[in-house]
């Protein structure tokens, strides 16, 4: 493989720049670890005080298993690097790094969307859900998404630097897909599917938050039938939000990874077009920043689970929930308000 001509220092030189810290990436290191172990800590607790444990915190357990395993098999080739003061080496290293990145990231992404899916299905579809889709079914397709992955992430090897291939980014402690020509095919094809992945997952998280405001508003017109032909006894009927807790739950912890993996990832896509339609470095800055970004979400996603499972922070997603509920249903009453006389005349019938 070639040396690239790296934007610090010369492209021969071996070690790394003195100014380089590791305090930054042994910080970063320690807070993915805790917080995907306190992470898995809390779902097995999870797993043992339940009766049943639903598919959705399966699939949960299998993203917190991920980003762990990435962080410890990645982040001390990045260590040793500072440790040793030299530069992670062009050719095997440098492909296997890169290659590792490339596998973990894509593995998390599919396992989100397993998990908007599921979502989708369990909403949406309940009875396909109930007959179809089960632990065992779900347990069966971590590996399709991992030897996917490891396919993916070996094209480069494979078809050659003309395709694409793993190069070094400063400073120089670890490796990723090269964005610019000639070797952008690799890295456009990777945008496109993390692209895809992403417009997949805010659709049917979308698709959910609408079913569930649907469900919303039917059981609130049940109530209120109920109350007007059985009287003010049937009013005391428990308030419909309660009926779907775990649906909410499900969908507010979706909903917040969701976020944050489309912050993560959007710079990465936007950056390997751009890096399409050029030759030189001279933004490796920005390709480093959007990377970083990537990096930083195996991080992120297990301390919002442990936040979101605050009995405090669950209790105010309710409530915002309940009051968007509210305010969705009022203006829809106010906007029905002129059918009244049709709806009664139904009614009577």
């Amino acid at each position: 493989m070639s040396v690239s001509n790296d934007s610090e220092g010369s492209p021969n030189r071996t070690t790394i720049d003195e100014n380089n810290s590791v305090v930054p990436s042994a910080v970063l290191f320690a807070l993915g670890v805790v917080g995907n172990f306190i992470a898995l800590c809390i779902l097995y607790r999870h797993k043992h005080n339940s009766n049943r444990v639903s598919v959705f915190y399966v699939l949960v357990t299998g993203l917190v298993w991920t980003d762990l395993l990435g962080k410890l098999v990645v982040s001390p080739m990045v260590l040793a690097c500072y440790i040793t003061r030299q530069r992670l080496a062009h050719g095997m290293q440098c492909n296997a790094f890169g290659a590792l990145m490339v596998f973990f990231g894509l593995c998390s992404m599919f396992i989100l969307l397993a998990m908007a899916v599921e979502c989708w299905l369990s909403i949406g579809h309940p009875y396909f859900y109930q007959r179809h889709v089960n632990r065992r079914k779900v347990l069966l397709m971590f590996p399709f998404i991992y030897l996917f992955s490891l396919l993916f992430c070996a094209l480069p090897l494979i078809l050659g630097d003309e395709f694409g291939k793993y190069k070094t980014y400063s400073p120089h402690t670890w490796c990723y897909i090269a964005m610019k020509r000639p070797h952008h095919m690799y890295s456009v094809l990777f945008g496109s599917l993390t692209g895809l992945l992403i417009l997949l997952i805010v659709a049917f998280n979308l698709s959910v938050m609408i079913s569930l405001l649907k469900m919303y508003k039917l059981s609130r017109k049940q109530k209120i039938r109920c109350a007007s032909f059985e009287g003010a006894e049937n009013q005391r009927v428990r308030a419909p939000h309660n009926g779907h807790a775990e649906e909410i739950d499900h969908l507010v912890l979706l909903a917040l990874i969701t976020v944050i993996f489309v912050i993560c990832s959007v710079p990465v896509t936007v950056r390997t077009y751009i890096g399409a339609s050029q030759v030189s470095d001279n933004d490796e800055a920005k390709d480093l920043l959007a990377l970083r970004f990537l990096s930083v979400n195996s991080i992120v996603d297990p301390w919002v689970f442990i936040i979101f499972r605050t009995s405090l922070f669950r209790t105010m997603a309710h409530k915002l929930y309940d009051k968007l509920c509210h305010t969705r249903a009022r203006h829809s009453v106010q906007q029905g308000t002129p059918d009244k006389p049709a709806q009664q005349q139904d009614l009577a019938a």
